[in-house]
């Protein structure tokens, strides 16, 4: 008989898993993995106890840069894998990828899937710190994405190409998935529905680097051109991030006019029914944004940066429009545009909507992970 493989999967927090993974792991569950999931708990534990997966609890210190706290936690991973000795594990995001791909080499656990979802603030923030903080990465990715039975997952093109270029990964272990996809059948394509005034929304975890702030000065602008529109952000500030916006800066801003602020939302797809635009003016170096797929998928048009990431998603002036990261006038004018003309919006929505069936699905998505899973396993097979 054959051995049953265990796929085990690290990651910093429960919630993120199940947002961002669990379509993954239920279709290797499917296909005959036993998987575990090491991650730090809050309300999801019954849950995946419940879909059938193996819940290894650990503490995560996912703001800190104490070495101390990050030996504390690549000895934690070692033990567990260990411990539990997986067949394949997959690390999700960076620092699990970083720490956990050196656990796997003092440990001796073989083969590893990094599943980077973008390079975030250090590969597009300015100044001397964040160059630092870059260098250190490159040699760190260097040292631990460069084994032979490991590969690393990236989200768009333009990560891709760093890591063939500037880490030396050959090219069949830079492996592309487009994002987490989305479900089409989830999220439906809408006619807009009838508004007074045509709302912007924002769906996103509220980090200044999202372009909160621009698209807030973007709605102003608006208005004072004697445009109606309304600003939705749907999200909350994340405490473990240093560049969260205050709550204090979002109520301040809902209580003058300027945005209506929802907060953390779990009907997204009704959220994008009542939108006439999707907007995202990040200036950080995203893998794919999922909200920006989901809008893209219920038939909504979308105005975001040229930036790695969300350029995968816009084709500009066919389904949305991309702006100058940072330009708030830009922004504002690109707005303007769709506001105006009710029939270019339904437009872009059809295409948007066509770009995501083409290439963003989670089906294509879960199909290419359980491919890249087959092959390293092959690979590392006796």
């Amino acid at each position: 008989m054959q051995k049953v493989k265990t796929l085990l999967f690290l990651v910093t927090e429960d919630w993120y898993f199940v947002l961002h993974r669990l379509p993954i792991a239920r279709a290797a569950l499917r296909s005959g993995y036993r998987v575990l999931i090491a991650t730090q708990l809050s309300v999801h534990r019954a849950q995946l106890e419940g879909e059938g997966f193996f819940v290894i609890p650990m503490a995560w210190r996912r703001s800190s840069m104490n070495p101390l706290h990050a030996l504390g936690e690549i000895r934690q991973i070692r033990a567990i894998y260990r411990q539990y000795r997986p067949d394949l594990v997959h690390h999700i995001a960076l620092k699990p990828s970083l720490y956990g791909s050196l656990a796997a080499r003092l440990s001796g656990t073989a083969p590893v899937v990094n599943n980077l979802a973008g390079l975030g603030q250090a590969f597009s923030g300015t100044g001397m710190v964040a160059g630092l903080v870059r260098q250190g990465l490159i040699m760190a990715f260097r040292l631990l994405f460069r084994g032979k039975h490991t590969c690393t997952i990236v989200e768009n093109e333009d990560d891709q190409a760093f890591l063939v270029s500037r880490i030396g990964l050959p090219e069949h272990q830079a492996v592309l998935i487009r994002g987490i996809g989305v479900d089409e059948q989830r999220f439906r394509y809408h006619d807009e529905q009838p508004q007074a005034v045509p709302a912007v929304v924002m769906v996103s975890r509220l980090l200044w680097p999202k372009g909160v702030r621009e698209l807030v000065e973007a709605g102003r602008i608006l208005r004072a051109r004697g445009i109606g529109v309304q600003v939705r952000l749907v999200g909350k500030p994340d405490d473990a991030s240093s560049v969260s916006v205050p709550e204090s800066d979002l109520q301040a801003w809902h209580d003058q006019g300027d945005i209506e602020w929802l907060g953390h939302r779990d009907d997204i797809a009704q959220i994008w029914a009542q939108a006439a635009i999707a907007a995202l003016p990040s200036y950080y170096r995203e893998g794919i944004p999922r909200s920006l797929l989901e809008a893209a998928s219920c038939g909504r048009p979308v105005v975001t940066t040229d930036m790695p990431g969300c350029r995968e998603i816009v084709e500009n002036g066919v389904n949305g429009y991309l702006v100058v990261p940072g330009d708030v006038v830009s922004l504002a004018d690109a707005l303007e545009k769709l506001i105006r003309d009710p029939s270019l919006r339904a437009r872009m929505g059809r295409a948007g909507r066509e770009r995501v069936l083409q290439h963003f699905t989670e089906r294509q998505v879960v199909g290419q992970t359980l491919e890249t899973y087959h092959a390293l396993l092959e690979h590392d097979a006796p």
